[in-house]
């Protein structure tokens, strides 16, 4: 018994240290967005004095709102978008038996493979010759459908029973109507955590949006904030960075909270599906 309580102890400080490791950034963060500019290279942990001048200037000097809704708009659409045709395509390799369909599945797999960096060029010269530079699509169409969202929903599709299916069309039900009412409230585990993740990756995607957008009225928000992390005759402005991205973490913390149960079920599952 003693033994027994002495390895929980163990175990709940171990867990308290990976907190405090991992919420210690953020706290940092936090406060520092409450600091002087002249406070700040102090560097100490706690603010001498509260100052709001980086957010007085964030909502009086900077379209920090822009770009706070510019990245919302895209993260909200191309999350839609996934659930979407994810699960549409993923709900046809697995329950559709036709000529080819591995070979197709292992192509889109193998797009998984190659780095973002080396599409960012073509994806580039698309959107030039499409017109899409500087524009919500042109931040959007690289992300409209991903391979790991079709290979997870295709993963979680292959376990729904057969038989089920039949049922449905025997009952004349089309396939569309069965991959909306039957199959898609099977999978809401790898619904909730492919449009977290979804979410999450655009919300902070930076490389694609600081390349395709040209004026201050398309940046989103990572492309914002990064303005303010060069050097000009005033210096790094690091309080009103710290500051924005205090408010930049504020949705992610709130679908955290709200779907964080989901997201781990839907992780964990997928390990072990198909």
């Amino acid at each position: 018994m003693k033994k027994h309580t002495i390895s929980k102890m163990m175990i709940h400080l171990l867990l308290l240290a990976g907190v405090v490791i991992v919420a210690f950034p953020f706290v940092w963060m936090i406060l520092s967005s409450f600091k002087s500019l002249p406070d700040f290279f102090r560097f100490s942990f706690f603010p001498e004095k509260f100052d709001f001048s980086a957010y007085r200037f964030i909502f009086k000097e900077t379209e920090f709102f822009t770009w706070y809704w510019n990245s919302l708009v895209v993260a909200v659409i191309v999350t839609i978008t996934n659930l979407v045709f994810c699960s549409l395509i993923g709900y046809t390799l697995a329950k559709f038996h036709f000529s080819g369909r591995k070979m197709i599945f292992l192509l889109i797999l193998s797009t998984m493979m190659i780095p973002t960096e080396m599409l960012v060029i073509p994806w580039f010269v698309m959107s030039s010759a499409f017109g899409w530079v500087d524009t919500y699509w042109g931040i959007m169409f690289p992300g409209i459908m991903e391979a790991f969202g079709v290979f997870l929903m295709r993963q979680f599709m292959s376990g729904i029973p057969d038989d089920l299916l039949d049922a449905a069309r025997i009952d004349g039900m089309g396939e569309f109507k069965i991959w909306w009412r039957i199959a898609m409230p099977q999978v809401k585990p790898a619904l909730s955590a492919l449009g977290i993740l979804t979410f999450l990756g655009n919300w902070n995607a930076y490389l694609w949006p600081v390349i395709v957008t040209a004026t201050s009225e398309m940046r989103t928000l990572p492309v914002g904030i990064s303005l303010y992390g060069t050097s000009d005759s005033s210096g790094i402005m690091w309080n009103t960075i710290m500051g924005m991205s205090t408010l930049a973490v504020v949705p992610m913390i709130i679908v955290f909270l709200f779907f964080q149960r989901k997201i781990v079920e839907g992780i964990s599952l997928s390990g072990v599906k198909g």
